[in-house]
């Protein structure tokens, strides 16, 4: 089975799963405006020093991508495996960022402790898993593996 075939399996998703896919989204779609407006001197401080682009694009481009993916979750829900997956990869892909925020000790977020950075830390993990639980991605991939 391909990847193409893999990200298109229809799984059904129960209620559960659509609520926490909607509160999820919902959730991605606040950080991207956050990012844009309100919450950008705190988003720009999380940017670590050694990304090689300017950090007002990481911050500009990382929320078009949250604002794109948090409306996907919601309003896309034929293609959530898919979008689950790419949500999950997003926050893979912005995890060094967190870990830069606790190695360098950057207050953000009301985050001013190695404490409460660790916790956030913590807390990556069970983003990646609640998107591809919520749109049944990870349900998907366990099919395809049998298939």
């Amino acid at each position: 089975m391909n990847i193409k075939e893999r990200l298109t399996i229809v799984v059904k998703t129960n209620k559960a799963q659509n609520a926490f896919r909607i509160f999820l989204g919902l959730f991605l779609l606040m950080a991207g405006i956050g990012h844009l407006s309100w919450s950008r001197v705190e988003f720009l401080a999380q940017v670590p020093a050694w990304v090689p682009v300017e950090a007002d694009m990481v911050v500009v481009l990382s929320g078009i991508a949250e604002i794109l993916l948090g409306s996907s979750l919601v309003l896309l829900s034929r293609y959530r495996v898919l979008v689950g997956c790419a949500a999950a990869l997003f926050f893979v892909l912005i995890f060094p960022g967190n870990i830069s925020q606790y190695v360098t000790g950057t207050d953000a977020f009301g985050l001013n402790t190695d404490l409460a950075r660790g916790i956030r830390l913590l807390f990556q993990p069970v983003l990646v898993v609640w998107a591809l639980w919520s749109t049944g991605a990870y349900k998907a991939w366990q099919i395809s593996k049998s298939a």
